[in-house]
């Protein structure tokens, strides 16, 4: 018992020394104090002089049944667009719109529209199994087209507008908006492509939502009428995966979906997550309905960047961290540590669109990128591993 005593006495005095003789070593030893996080350059992006677009079209919308065709109409309008008019099935969403948009006409038919020769291009935020078909039939009236996500819900529609596009040539553009529509995505594609973290091998892109029931139409929780989770918002994912690693061609490593927290609706999935990959690059996608109700966003969406010579974080919707608003971009380099508020930064997609139905160009996004990104989540969506919870 004596012996046992000393040893332990022993041990514990030569563990107090080396820890009073650490305590004199240079804290660059052991990488403390390596970082100061005052050395990071914070810089606040201001709005830049722009001359007014060069072009202009006249375009409509059919079918208002998503939101997001506000901000696809403001995209437009700021590009060069001229709002003629509007037709929606349920006349009961049209009031609100037309508070927003007074000046566009409320056309009596969906054919009304589509006859109309002097409309070039029609939006649309349609319940999203309906948006394909309506897609297909404004290319074959010789006008181009602006969906929302997702743009296409099955395999069988992916075709039919893959052959009607080529017959026609006419722009099937679907709004990727967690790219095309946020300040800080659209700066990290410009460092990104100015080579400022060598070349990308990987993102990893997460995008939580707040599922708000009561809001919720009830085509929402069918993922026939809906797409399923992977379809709709994993396609915002996959084009930013695409994108920010200039992928040409990418396939569905593995997918997974699960219904965590929604019994009432057996056929809904509330989370989902999937790796992609392209002969150069990976990435991970994770997607939830679980934001809660203690964040003053409907989601923490975010995306890292990570490249050769250093990586890209954007804090999209808000910063937790105690930064205000959104659009927050941090860059790491081998030369610098940088952060960026993206707030004012200009967002090119409405312009380059309204030019691209102008000169049939493909400015905004190529055609073949548009279809592979919806063409990845489509796969995922299909093949997903249902969890069994």
């Amino acid at each position: 018992m004596e012996s046992n005593r000393r040893n332990f006495l022993r041990h514990s005095f030569a563990s107090a020394t080396g820890l009073a003789a650490a305590t004199i070593l240079p804290t660059e030893l052991f990488g403390y104090g390596s970082y100061n996080t005052d050395r990071m350059e914070e810089i606040i992006l201001q709005p830049q002089d722009r001359p007014a677009p060069k072009d202009s079209i006249r375009f409509a919308v059919i079918g208002i049944n998503h939101t997001h065709i506000y901000g696809m109409v403001d995209a437009l309008t700021k590009g060069g667009g001229q709002f003629v008019s509007v037709y929606s099935r349920e006349t009961e969403l049209l009031p609100d719109f037309s508070k927003r948009f007074p000046n566009a006409k409320i056309a009596k038919s969906e054919a009304e529209i589509l006859e109309d020769t002097s409309i070039q291009l029609i939006a649309s935020a349609a319940v999203p199994v309906d948006r394909a078909p309506l897609g297909i039939r404004v290319m074959l009236a010789g006008k181009d087209y602006m969906t929302d996500k997702p743009g296409i819900l099955t395999f069988d529609q992916f075709k039919e507008v893959k052959k009607v596009q080529k017959k026609t040539n006419r722009i099937y553009s679907i709004v990727y908006s967690e790219r095309l529509s946020n300040p800080a995505s659209v700066k990290a594609g410009e460092l990104v492509l100015s080579g400022a973290i060598g070349k990308v091998v990987q993102t990893l892109g997460i995008g939580p939502h707040r599922i708000s029931p009561k809001s919720r139409p009830d085509w929402f929780w069918e993922p026939e009428k809906a797409g399923g989770i992977l379809c709709d918002i994993g396609s915002h994912q996959c084009d930013q995966f695409l994108f920010y690693t200039q992928s040409k061609q990418a396939e569905v490593s593995y997918s997974q979906i699960g219904n965590f927290n929604n019994p009432k609706y057996p056929n809904y999935c509330d989370f989902g997550d999937m790796s992609v990959r392209s002969p150069h690059a990976t990435g991970y996608i994770r997607i939830d309905w679980f934001t809660p109700d203690g964040l003053d966003m409907w989601g923490d969406g975010r995306m890292f960047i990570l490249g050769t010579e250093g990586y890209i974080e954007m804090r999209k919707y808000i910063d937790i961290a105690g930064r205000k608003g959104g659009n927050h971009l941090f860059l790491v380099n081998q030369k610098e540590t940088k952060y960026f508020d993206c707030s004012q930064v200009h967002m090119p997609y409405g312009e380059q669109l309204v030019s691209d139905v102008v000169n049939r160009t493909q400015t905004a996004m190529s055609q073949e990128h548009c279809f592979l990104a919806t063409e990845l989540a489509l796969t995922a969506q299909k093949r997903a591993f249902k969890l069994n919870v």
